[in-house]
């Protein structure tokens, strides 16, 4: 006899590595890696959410960041091993719901199976019930009696007498796959989301002379998703007009809101609007947020030529009291009106810290964040600002490299110079610097983000399949009724059994007063 065919051991391998692949135990293993590789998304800075960390994480650490940077600590989320993840999880998932949907399928249009012979071994029995009718009457009664508590029942006739099977607690199966496929769409939101989603964040300071229009050149930070084209940012314009805050005595804040004039077609018409922390100004196709604020000192540069310029420039808080920091530049001052040339070690910058509300003791620190007595701690500093050197540099400091260099050198001695609004500081050199008023600002947060009714949807049905798939319990009851002494007309006697299919400590009194009420034939 010729030896047995032995199968093709590469579609053996195959079909076995799919098989552990679709495994639950698989996809769990697979779940926990998701979460462990997002770990480094939120220990080192990202290019996708902040470019300036990332450059000043490198500036700070030039050996490692390199080395970190082979595996992508930066791009986490765009890695390469982070999709494969993703990828893995997802296929299992589908391997795993796909054959599990269709077995679901297979048991809810399967009828209940038949009684065993012996109840008796179940995990539950009960036996010795007798009732007078007779056993048809009674099976049928039992029958009704589960429908009405949501069995699915089947009664059978056999040569002895009849038996009532009943199943229950599929909705813990259902529950389950809900969850799964749930997840599965959470996960295709988020890559959908990913490619199609955008976001950007602008510093917007009150006054109609410095609006913004929604473009990337304008954003401070933005994030484009792979399959957006900065030409496919809708087009609209914002003015904010007004900014309230309300704090309480302790400082922490109470409220804030925003008052713009919006225009979406283009600049030709404005609409007032006013949006809040916790109510977005939703716009066709972008949503603003808000989510912070702070003070812009407004000042007026006269050099000594008489030339002046006004500012209007954010100071950064550092503090919960608003104390801020900011810098204010004036590259192109000075320059000399019978030749029109600029000379750049003439350049002006001021430095320093702003208080909302400065105390009397003279510490640089607020004591309250509502502007009730603003105080502008500023030091000067002449020479070249380094703006023409080609090295990127934050707008909220001074170039320290051309400081420790000699090109920028302070003027205004070792204590900043104190103004408050409306006062004028005159330098060595007869130019002076006014500062004029406070403005408003608040960073805003401008999102996109396709699919998030789709990820509501999911993770609401998520939660709805995982509460059943915990808190329901599948069950099987069978009902045996027997004529007593053979003969139908002498009455029914009645034995029952019970088995969960999964963990249930509280089947047990459920059987029991099951088959109470049909015995006493009671609702």
């Amino acid at each position: 006899m010729p030896p047995p065919r032995r199968g093709n051991p590469l579609w053996a391998f195959l079909r076995n590595s799919w098989r552990q692949l679709t495994s639950m135990r698989t996809a769990l293993v697979l779940l926990f890696l998701l979460a462990v590789a997002a770990v480094p998304g939120s220990i080192f800075p990202q290019r996708g959410v902040n470019r300036e960390n990332v450059a000043e994480y490198f500036a700070e650490n030039p050996e490692l960041a390199p080395a970190l940077d082979r595996f992508f600590a930066f791009d986490v989320y765009a890695s390469p091993w982070f999709a494969a993840i993703y990828l893995l999880l997802f296929t299992s998932l589908i391997g795993c719901v796909l054959p599990r949907l269709r077995d679901h399928f297979r048991a809810l249009t399967t009828v209940p199976p038949d009684a065993p012979k012996r109840l008796d071994r179940l995990p539950q029995h009960d036996q010795g019930q007798q009732r007078p009718e007779e056993p048809a009457a009674v099976a049928a009664e039992i029958a009704k009696r589960l429908r009405g508590r949501r069995f699915r029942t089947r009664v059978r006739e056999t040569p002895e007498g009849w038996t009532v099977s009943a199943e229950k607690g599929y909705l813990k199966e259902t529950g389950n796959l809900l969850f799964h496929i749930a997840m599965l769409g959470v996960l295709v939101g988020v890559g959908f989301g990913h490619w199609y989603g955008w976001h950007g964040n602008r510093l917007l300071v009150e006054g109609p002379d410095l609006g913004f229009c929604n473009s990337v050149t304008q954003h401070d930070e933005s994030v484009l998703g792979p399959r957006v084209d900065p030409s496919d940012l809708p087009d609209f314009c914002l003015q904010m007009t007004a900014f309230e805050a309300t704090f309480q005595t302790t400082g922490v804040p109470k409220t804030f809101q925003a008052t713009v004039n919006v225009s979406e077609d283009g600049g030709d018409h404005y609409r007032s609007e006013k949006f809040t922390v916790n109510d977005p100004l939703r716009l066709d196709g972008a949503t603003v947020n808000l989510l912070g604020q702070g003070y812009a000192p407004e000042l007026r540069f006269t050099d000594r030529f008489g030339a002046q310029q006004t500012k209007v420039v954010p100071f950064l808080p550092i503090d919960g009291m608003l104390t801020s920091e900011g810098v204010v530049q004036y590259p192109d001052v000075n320059i000399d009106p019978a030749t029109g040339k600029r000379d750049p070690t003439l350049q002006m910058g001021f430095e320093g810290l702003f208080l909302p509300t400065g105390g009397t003791d003279g510490s640089a620190q607020s004591k309250f964040p509502a502007a009730d007595n603003p105080v502008l701690y500023l030091s000067a500093y002449r020479g070249d600002l380094g703006l023409d050197s080609g090295r990127p540099g934050s707008v909220y400091a001074l170039d320290r490299e051309q400081i420790a260099d000699g090109d920028l050198k302070k003027i205004s001695g070792e204590r900043p110079y104190v103004l408050r609004p409306g006062e004028k500081w005159t330098l060595d050199d007869g130019s002076t610097l006014e500062f004029v008023d406070i403005r408003r600002f608040a960073t805003i947060s401008i999102r996109h983000d396709p699919t998030k009714v789709s990820l509501l949807v999911g993770s609401v049905v998520g939660l709805i399949g995982l509460m059943l798939s915990l808190y329901v319990h599948r069950r099987r009851v069978w009902f045996r009724v027997l004529p007593v002494g053979g003969d139908p007309a002498g009455g029914s006697v009645i034995e029952a059994g019970g088995l969960p299919r999964t963990d249930y400590p509280g089947f047990g009194d459920e059987f029991a007063a099951l088959t109470r009420h049909v015995k006493e034939g009671t609702p």
